[in-house]
């Protein structure tokens, strides 16, 4: 019996690769407090900085030193290191850089040294325990309100109803964003693989989620995917996948259909003009919430209300007094408020007069116009208009074209971070610095929405995006390089890929929602993925994959 114990726990120990999986447990995680450690002990186990660095077949992606160069000779140029607490903003900047390479190395070394078969089971593990806290999640939230359908609860102020997704975060405890990513992967990766119970999993966790964009994303691959890269089985599957969503968007949260369908007329323009003005019968006027209502309509609803109950008491003695008796005339009743609309139970106040967001909104006033309201804001994601801010500012800055404004000085989860408001992460109070670029631009436009009612704080009016920050911060030179030296890494590759290509595209739309760089999360796993991709399918046309 011991024998066989012991038989078992060397195949467990020898099932997976514990360094890589420790790495991609720790390093996902939403605390940098956490990340940081992760790297210094994986380097502890595995201390190796022969990082191959070379102009032609580079063993890791040229894009991390030079970005980091290219950044240091902005801050030169543009003269930044005069400012007193911009050098600790720049060593913060580097430091998120030096953090990608570091975990890309300790990747590539598992990818070299494992079989690829070690690295298929250590992703297996990961992605169903990701799933299975994901649905861990849903069922703690199912425990507190005890109804089986978060999604269409509207009780606690709609804490969860639609907002529910936002609370399944999965195994790294990040943003509901960061685990639909992780799931999508997930789905690209089983999906071809013909791994088709693992890749169902994974399309349940993304659900889960509520992420439309990345719903949205997926569905995109995987049409790609069904007209290009796929057998009768795997068609069979994709349709499968899209059965799974329309049941999701349709039966259990429905008021994402509504939700997805408002955006798009927003972005395109067709917003449904608002009713015209009319007289408001006291059958409505009594259904109204007082917060819609003038002074004197409230005053009228509260006697209508009050004439109402005192009708319901006499009829309740009437019928008590004279059983057989029916009134001459029946009273009518008002029906009972609706309790479960949006207009009673969501939360429709702004932000606390008392937040630092609306303290720092009133102390800046006159630079801030779209959060004061001194200009209206574009009938436009937020997303959307920061974009433009930045098409804007490089046409009106030509000096700036080359190398940008400087890191953490226009779009960046950086330039969030050290203005010291906690929008990503703590700064110290005394280092603060806000670049004024970024406070006309960026910075104003998301307090804009941020500083307005929960329905505006969404990831379409986030200026958040990877693309956004390259051009804005390091230039066109720091675009061009993303495209060459990162992408175009695992794009020479091409020939090679399987579940490369699709990946390859997902991520390249995915840049647009985040600064995934700055958020040290998923792009960990898309690296992991593309390499091994890269090694398995070299090994098995007979040629090298990379030195």
């Amino acid at each position: 019996m011991s024998t066989g114990a012991s038989f078992d726990l060397k195949r467990w120990k020898d099932y997976i690769d514990w360094k890589l999986f420790i790495l991609l447990l720790l390093f996902l995680n939403v605390k940098l407090a956490v990340k940081i450690p992760a790297i210094v002990l994986v380097y502890c186990l595995q201390p190796n900085f022969r990082f191959g660095f070379r102009l032609r077949d580079p063993r890791l992606p040229l894009f991390y030193p030079l970005i980091i160069a290219v950044a240091l000779l902005g801050m030169l140029v543009n003269g930044d290191f005069r400012e007193p607490n911009y050098l600790l903003v720049f060593l913060t900047g580097a430091g998120f850089w030096l953090l990608c390479l570091l975990a890309i190395h300790q990747v590539k070394l598992s990818v070299d040294q494992q079989s690829t078969e070690k690295i298929h089971h250590t992703l297996l593990v990961f992605f169903v325990l990701n799933a299975a806290v994901s649905a861990g999640n849903l069922l703690s939230i199912i425990w507190e309100i005890r109804d089986l359908n978060p999604y269409t609860y509207q009780a606690q102020y709609q804490k969860y109803f639609i907002n529910t997704g936002d609370y399944i975060r999965g195994l790294t405890f990040d943003t509901s964003t960061t685990n639909a990513v992780i799931n999508a992967m997930g789905i690209i990766y089983f999906f071809t693989r013909k791994q088709y119970l693992w890749l169902l999993v994974c399309m349940a966790a993304l659900l889960l989620t509520a992420s439309n964009i990345l719903n949205i994303a997926v569905v995109l691959i995987l049409g790609f995917l069904f007209c290009f890269r796929s057998n009768r089985d795997q068609k069979s599957f994709v349709v499968v996948c899209l059965i799974f969503l329309l049941v999701f968007m349709s039966k259990v949260s429905p008021q994402n259909l509504e939700y997805v369908g408002n955006n798009i007329e927003k972005m395109a323009g067709m917003e449904k003009p608002a009713a015209p003005h009319r007289e408001v019968s006291l059958l409505e006027m009594a259904q109204q919430p007082d917060s819609v209502l003038t002074a004197e309509q409230r005053r009228q609803k509260t006697a209508i209300l009050y004439m109402d109950s005192l009708t319901r008491v006499w009829h309740a003695e009437l019928k008590r007094l004279h059983p057989n008796v029916q009134p001459a005339e029946e009273q009518l009743l008002l029906p009972e408020p609706p309790i479960h609309s949006a207009s009673y139970q969501s939360i429709k106040d702004p932000v606390s007069l008392e937040d630092p967001i609306v303290q720092f909104i009133h102390r800046y006033s006159p630079v801030l116009p779209y959060a004061t309201g001194a200009i209206p804001t574009p009938h436009l994601p937020g997303k959307a208009i920061g974009l433009l801010q930045t098409a804007s500012f490089i046409v009106q800055h030509p000096g700036h074209i080359l190398l940008g404004n400087g890191m953490g000085n226009f779009s960046s989860k950086l330039a969030f971070r050290v203005t010291g408001l906690g929008f990503a992460g703590g700064f110290p109070q005394k280092h603060t610095y806000i670049n004024t670029d970024f406070m006309h631009n960026h910075l104003d436009l998301y307090l804009n929405f941020f500083s307005r009612q929960s329905g505006y704080h969404s990831l379409v009016n986030t200026p958040f995006s990877v693309y956004d920050q390259l051009l804005s911060e390091y230039g066109v030179l720091g675009l061009l390089l993303f495209l060459a030296a990162y992408l175009g890494f695992f794009w020479r590759h091409y020939r090679r890929l399987t579940y490369g290509i699709p990946l390859l595209l997902l991520m390249m739309g995915i840049f647009f929602i985040d600064y995934w760089f700055e958020q040290l999360s998923v792009l960990v796993l898309f690296e992991l993925l593309l390499l091994l991709n890269i090694k398995e399918t070299a090994t098995v046309q007979g040629g090298p994959a990379y030195d």
